[in-house]
């Protein structure tokens, strides 16, 4: 089944073709490092995440790079209020944004590169832009100029007119023409800086991506280049513009945007008080899974609404998901228990579990297509998660009936599943043998000696210690229903 991915630049669904499959190349832009990384940037760094799962799991061999800001006039004025040394404010936060990504148990990318570390090639890169009569110096920096790149404009689909709009000319700039963006700023002489043929200073924000983004995909040309929606214009933008005016060919062959998040329907925002961090979150939450089931919500390319309640649903979900791989997990250790003990043989022989039909399996399979159908169009993420609590529901359903290699091949397709989405498996705590005695002598209680006051009393004791069964009329003694403690 061929993957449809809505391609920003042509405003349309198109066929995922990568230029050599079965490699793609996946760069998107990272986190400028002069905060916090909040829920905003978790979002981000989700979504792409679960893209990059699910295509190794359509087995292409994914190279994914995806960059750090080091060096940006954010840093620089937040050391300057902080009255620290840049150098060390960057340090605190990439320490921060890798303890924020272990905690959302999101696997690095195959390269981060830092900006800092690629200066040179971005110097190299500038030469040539200003040999091939794209960019021009000034005494403030090297600047890039877009009326002669005809293109300009085409992934935001403005027009220049429309991009002059709310457009001013800085008194202090000495560039051509307002919509010029720099390429290498020139330093004040107490802010970072590094030497280069046009003075002491510093690369623009847009051809740090454009350098790194090609330099370590190793491709003028990537698959994907994926970001938010606000970065579009002008940051993708520009680097479209630069890039291909240096290499005379595509940048990206598909665009990738994801929406924004709001708080309680507001733009998040300190001074409204409602900026909430990924470490923020974890603190309270104690889960990260909720945050990634939140997100879930919503398709990827859609604006999202974080509020409590949309996180109460998430921890619904999340319960559903555990209470289902708990019992699959606690009926494994208990059958395996139950084959070892010299009284259960006469219980094993009139209780044999029941083939799983091809026609069961068949349904285990719809369901699988059906996610794969959902995420093949466009990463259709909230469409794939509801066919997995149907999976949860056709797993209670063959386990009511018996039905053990039918439950436990939903198990396992829940389990890839799950894995897709980056939404942890539990690993549960060995079962206790007074437990499973207990499970054993009821199930011997009911169904061999007829003795139902005593199972009765047995499912009381088991309820206490935080296990509700429930029998089920079938030939099993019971069905576990309620994770301990949940």
């Amino acid at each position: 089944m061929p993957i449809f991915i809505n391609n920003s630049l042509s405003r349309k669904k198109e066929e995922f073709a990568p230029l050599n499959p079965p490699k793609v190349n996946i760069y998107t832009c990272g986190v400028t490092v002069y905060d916090e990384c909040h829920i905003g940037h978790a979002r981000s760094l989700y979504i792409f995440d679960c893209i990059r799962r699910y295509l190794e799991y359509r087995n292409f061999k994914v190279n994914f790079v995806r960059n750090i800001t080091d060096i940006d006039d954010k840093i620089i004025n937040r050391a300057k209020e902080l009255k620290r040394d840049w150098k060390e404010l960057v340090k605190q936060y990439i320490d921060g944004y890798y303890e924020d990504l272990k905690s959302l148990s999101i696997t690095k990318a195959n390269y981060e590169p830092r900006a800092t570390e690629n200066i040179p090639d971005m110097i190299k890169y500038i030469e040539g832009l200003i040999d091939k009569g794209y960019a021009y110096v000034t005494d403030s920096g090297v600047y890039f100029s877009v009326r002669k790149f005809k293109d300009y404009g085409k992934l935001s689909g403005q027009g220049i007119e429309q991009m002059l709009t709310g457009v001013r000319k800085e008194p202090d700039e000495t560039k051509e023409d307002p919509l010029d963006f720099t390429l290498w700023k020139i330093s004040k002489p107490d802010e970072p800086s590094w030497e280069s043929p046009w003075g002491k200073g510093r690369p623009g924000w847009h051809i740090e991506c454009s350098v790194m983004s090609q330099k370590y995909l190793k491709a003028d040309t990537l698959d994907i280049h994926a970001g938010g929606r606000d970065l579009i214009f002008p940051h993708h933008e520009n680097e479209i513009a630069q890039s291909e005016a240096l290499t005379n060919k595509p940048f990206a062959k598909y665009w990738i945007h994801h929406g924004l998040l709001t708080i309680n329907a507001q733009k998040m925002s300190k001074s409204l008080g409602n900026f909430v961090t990924i470490k923020d979150f974890i603190a309270k939450y104690k889960n990260a899974d909720l945050l990634k089931l939140f997100f879930l919500s919503a398709h990827y390319s859609h604006s999202i609404d974080y509020n409590e309640d949309k996180i109460g649903e998430a921890k619904k979900q999340k319960k559903t998901f555990e209470e289902f791989l708990f019992s699959a997990d606690f009926w494994r250790q208990y059958y395996e228990y139950r084959s070892k003990q010299p009284e259960a043989r006469e219980l094993t022989k009139k209780t044999d579990l029941i083939e799983t039909t091809q026609k069961d399996k068949e349904k285990v399979e719809k369901l699988s297509v059906k996610f794969e159908q959902a995420m093949d169009d466009d990463f259709n993420m909230p469409q794939g998660l509801s066919y997995l609590f149907e999976l949860v529901d056709l797993g209670a359903t063959f386990n009511s009936q018996d039905k053990r290699d039918g439950f436990e091949l939903v198990e396992t397709k829940l389990k890839t599943f799950l894995e897709i989405f980056g939404i942890t498996i539990p690993k549960f705590e060995e079962i206790s043998q007074d437990i499973l005695k207990q499970i054993l002598k009821r199930e011997i209680d009911r169904r061999i000696n007829k003795d139902f006051i005593a199972a009765d009393e047995e499912r009381q004791k088991l309820w206490l210690q935080g296990y509700i069964v429930s029998d089920t009329g079938t030939s099993a003694s019971c069905t576990l229903i309620r994770l301990p403690n949940s």
